[in-house]
């Protein structure tokens, strides 16, 4: 069965990847592999009730209409660079392995939306939204917005359930399956921890640096670059030397993601990041280009810039008025610049740890490639 959204796009899946993936095309090697996956699981999902064959697919098709695929790249060069070779017959059960991060993925987004009460996701309306949409469009009982709520809840939690199932049915073998798990274990702990003090701090209005780091460090970082790289390198058997500069590379670089991410969330262009401009302030995201900004008010005496940022955030009806606003704060008060700084330095003690590290080439380049891609995009 094609995924097909209920918008009625139809997403035609690459070939499965038949011979040995080629480091040039990974990107297209881990898309036919969730294509070929998901396929297999809408389908099955099909004959429990059609009904939940046609919910499954609008999962598969928030999966692969969208994603730049950030973290099975960062555990495929991982792998390689741990000395993974590409022409090993294990290298396509290592590509569906880490393809599973995705789906990870994946059910981080829906849940995330639903919390933040976001309406757009990469230019589209969010799942949690789409359901409701699709409710109301049928007349059926209730409120459309719990329906919407329930299925978020529901296809979120089939996402992690199918990314455990394609790494077991991935084709790694015992020995390497033993090796990956730690990692994968930490990983999906570690990011729900995340998710749960950024929900918790925002609860509390904890507007500190310490916080926002700590959100950042757990909910994106670790399963974002760190713990892929690990994931890979775990694969590969690599030394205990290796799998640690990893984790310090990959802890800088996520942090660095996801602090260009603040930025984007406040002064992207909103055709590119498929997000409304200002969406991280109305959402009430506790990051540390608030946090910057609230301390220096402090430090400074500006009651009034304190006030207006504190007031801003977490305002659903936030104008884009008070959009430009904050934003006019913000640079005033050196937060951006102080973003922009910490980024340039947690990139460059990234590869500082990846180049004292003996990562086996085209790895090596690679992810050093990679790092400064990640932390100086546009969306």
């Amino acid at each position: 069965m094609v995924p097909v959204s209920r918008a009625g796009t139809v997403h035609h899946p690459l070939p499965e990847p038949g011979g040995q993936p080629a480091d040039s095309e990974v990107v297209a090697a881990i898309q036919a592999a969730l294509t070929t996956y998901l396929r297999s699981r809408t389908a099955d999902a099909g004959t429990i009730d059609p009904v939940f064959g046609e919910a499954t697919e609008a999962l598969a098709d928030f999966v692969l209409r969208g994603g730049k695929r950030i973290r099975p790249t960062f555990a495929w060069w991982g792998w390689r660079g741990a000395g993974g070779p590409v022409e090993a017959p294990e290298a396509l059960a290592v590509l569906r392995a880490i393809s599973a991060l995705e789906l990870i993925q994946a059910s981080a987004l829906i849940h995330d939306d639903l919390m933040d009460a976001s309406a757009t996701r990469r230019g589209r309306p969010t799942v949690h939204v789409e359901f409701a949409r699709k409710h109301a469009a049928a007349r059926w009982r209730g409120q459309p917005a719990r329906f919407g709520a329930a299925a978020a809840i529901l296809l979120g939690d089939l996402a992690l359930a199918w990314a455990d199932d394609m790494l077991h049915a991935a084709g790694l073998s015992p020995a390497a399956m033993r090796r990956a798990a730690p990692a994968w274990r930490a990983m999906r702990t570690e990011v729900l921890g995340g998710q749960y003090l950024d929900v918790l701090h925002q609860s509390t209005g904890d507007t500190s640096v310490r916080a926002a780091l700590q959100i950042d460090r757990y909910k994106t970082a670790a399963y974002t670059v760190e713990r892929p790289l690990h994931l890979g390198a775990a694969i590969a058997d690599a030394p205990p030397e290796l799998v640690s500069a990893y984790r310090r590379f990959g802890a800088d670089i996520g942090v660095a993601f996801q602090l260009r991410d603040d930025l984007l969330g406040v002064f992207g262009d909103p055709e590119v990041t498929g997000k409304p401009a200002g969406d991280d302030l109305r959402e009430g995201k506790r990051t540390l280009l608030v946090a910057v900004a609230i301390e220096r008010a402090e430090q400074r005496g500006q009651q009034d810039a304190r006030q207006a940022i504190l007031e801003a955030v977490g305002d659903p009806g936030l104008d884009d008025a008070g959009v430009e606003r904050v934003r006019g704060l913000l640079t005033e008060l050196g937060a951006v610049q102080a973003v922009e700084q910490r980024i340039a330095a947690l990139t460059g003690s990234a590869l500082d740890a990846l180049s004292a590290a003996d990562v086996a080439e085209p790895a090596a380049s690679q992810l050093a490639e990679l790092a400064v891609t990640a932390t100086r995009r546009r969306s």
